[in-house]
Parts: structure tokens; C-alpha cells; sequence
């Protein structure tokens, strides 16, 4: 699976084995090998031809057929959290800069954690 999505991705962008190579620090016999299911890329080499490709590691090693899902299904989950926090609770000052590194799961968590302490106070 690996050889064949690297061999396709290659040829779609129109980039010569020895091109590939040097971009991503490996010599294009090595690379070769890589296409010929001969070799597999250590794992700093599978996340650089990722980056390269922009696509995820999961694609290339054939664990899903959606090149980028991961990051595309993460930063839709966390937009729509984020939208939720500023929406229902618009007296709440958060620093959204502040909170860009956290995940889609971690912005769920502050939406629950704010709708509760919201709800507690309510009972008080």
C-alpha cells in the first residue's frame, strides 16, 4: 500500500525520484525502494514525505482513503466549538489565541466545563 501511494503521489505532482530524494533527505536509491516496497521509511522519512505531500501518515500507510481527514475533521470540530462558546455564552472572555493549540476533544471539554459551571451557578 505504502509503495503504491508514494509511486502515485509522485507522479501526479511530476517529480522525479532524485528530486523527491534530496527534498526529503534520503538518497534516490533509497527512495527507489520505497516505491518498490523493497524498504520502508523510518518514521521521521514517513511524517517528511506527509508534510511533503500534505496529506496524513495514516493515508500513505493505506489506513485511510481520505488524504488530509484527520486535520480537516479536527479543525471542523474545533471551529464549531469554539463558534458554540462564543454563541451561548458572549459574556464569557475567553482568549481564543490563547486556546489555538488545543484540539477538537480539548474545545469540547471547555464548552462542557463552561455549560456547566454556567448551569451551577444557576442553582446557586
Amino acid at each position: 500500500m505504502l509503495s503504491d501511494r508514494l509511486k502515485n503521489l509522485r507522479t501526479r505532482r511530476n517529480i522525479t525520484q532524485s528530486d523527491l530524494a534530496k527534498r526529503i533527505g534520503v538518497a534516490r536509491t533509497t527512495y527507489a525502494m520505497y516505491e518498490q516496497g523493497q524498504r520502508e521509511p523510518d518514521y521521521e522519512t514517513l511524517q517528511r514525505l506527509a508534510d511533503f505531500y500534505e496529506v496524513s501518515v495514516d493515508y500513505l500507510l493505506g489506513r485511510t482513503e481520505t488524504p488530509n481527514a484527520t486535520n480537516v475533521d479536527d479543525q471542523a470540530d474545533k471551529s464549531h466549538f469554539i463558534s458554540k462558546i462564543a454563541s451561548e455564552f458572549p459574556d464569557i472572555d475567553l482568549m481564543f489565541k490563547d486556546m489555538e493549540s488545543l484540539s477538537a476533544e480539548d474545545m469540547k471539554e471547555v464548552y462542557d466545563y463552561i455549560k456547566f459551571k454556567k448551569s451551577q451557578k444557576k442553582e446557586e
